[in-house]
């Protein structure tokens, strides 16, 4: 009986042909012998890295933290409510604010706000320039490709300006409804200067600018705020103004009138002082009633003007600066010696991929066409 060597146990499986098995040190050797080219890439890299970090101006961020004033419990204990109490009055403790503080950041990106800050003074840490901030914008530097991406452009601009007619140009007021290319091009680049954010679950508005200047970016910073709590400020105290306006009109009027009514009373009863007469007392009584009417219904006027006039002050407060803006003392963004290092690597791995497999994967393409 002759034993079957073909005989494999079923529980002896052959290896998986299809595993891949990486050669590391035939990757070593094949990097070794393209070390040259690796050594030239890297001088290039570096070359390469210097212009780009060169070339790439520096920048200054300022951030400033607001923390926003809650308004649910102002009718409780406001000044409103406390001149309420004193004159006898009531006011809603209910408060439908329809700009709530997560629309800062909507606010501080809307065209209009960014068009009030055109004309902003700002002022280099160098002190060398001193203008608007729509005019610094222009001052700002580029880097090299910015220039390329802008030459069609400029060169469109320059062959226009060559068959147009020239006519003294006089500065008009900028319409929001209808923006020029240029002003179109600023608000854009101011935009993306200034962005705000609101931390949902604290409420606290952060707001960044970053510029090319330290002290300009923290003067713009500055401004942004300020003109954020103005602009909601008004929007807060404006209902609360309204009311009030109205209210000091209807006082004079209702002053005036209990002026002519008591007139008229005092004017009467001094004619009519020795008359006994019936027809004399009931119009004297009917004169000194429409007095007293007109002095409740002034009285009453006078009250509510002055629980309005409380409001206005009450609504004043929005914002409290948690962090204020601070001139800078070291740029922000991406270090120079971290593009440079960057770069470096990028142009190495790019030579090494091209070597080791870019070169093979060509060859193969060529030969299957």
């Amino acid at each position: 009986m002759t034993e079957n060597k073909n005989y494999q146990n079923p529980d002896v499986q052959e290896p998986d042909s299809d595993e891949i098995t990486i050669d590391w040190m035939d990757i070593l050797r094949r990097i070794y012998a393209i070390r040259k080219s690796l050594y030239k890439a890297a001088g290039v890299g570096v070359i390469l890295g210097i212009l780009i970090a060169l070339s790439i101006p520096k920048q200054y961020t300022v951030t400033v933290t607001l923390s926003p004033e809650m308004s649910g419990d102002k009718a409780s204990g406001g000044l409103a409510s406390l001149a309420s109490s004193f004159l006898g009055g009531s006011v809603s403790s209910g408060s439908n604010d329809a700009l709530n503080v997560t629309l800062a950041p909507d606010i501080v990106a809307s065209t209009p706000f960014v068009l009030e800050l055109f004309n902003a003074r700002v002022q280099t840490l160098d002190g060398k320039l001193d203008t608007t901030l729509t005019a610094y914008m222009d001052e700002q530097k580029k880097p090299w490709w910015g220039y390329i991406k802008a030459a069609p452009g400029m060169a469109i601009g320059a062959i226009k300006s060559l068959f147009s007619e020239k006519t003294d140009s006089v500065p008009t007021a900028i319409n929001p409804f209808q923006l020029t290319q240029k002003e179109a091009a600023k608000v854009a680049s101011i935009k993306q200067a200034i962005t705000a954010e609101v931390d949902k679950k604290t409420a606290m508005t952060t707001i960044t600018v970053t510029l090319q200047d330290s002290k300009v970016t923290a003067i713009v910073a500055d401004s942004v705020v300020a003109k954020l709590q103005q602009y909601i400020v008004d929007y807060r105290i404006k209902k609360a103004k309204e009311d009030c306006d109205y209210l000091e009109q209807l006082y004079h009027e209702r002053q005036q009138e209990y002026y002519d009514a008591q007139s008229k009373y005092a004017h009467y009863f001094d004619s009519n002082r020795n008359i006994a007469f019936q027809s004399v007392r009931a119009e004297q009584e009917r004169l000194q009633n429409d007095m007293s009417l007109a002095y409740q219904v002034y009285s009453q006027v006078a009250q509510q003007l002055q629980v309005a006039r409380a409001k206005i002050q009450e609504e004043k407060p929005v914002f409290a600066v948690v962090e204020p803006a601070t001139i800078p003392l070291q740029p922000s963004g991406t270090s120079r010696k971290t593009i440079l290092v960057g770069v470096v690597f990028l142009t190495i791995c790019c030579v090494g991929a091209w070597k080791l497999l870019g070169i093979y994967l060509w060859k193969s393409l060529k030969k299957k066409a």
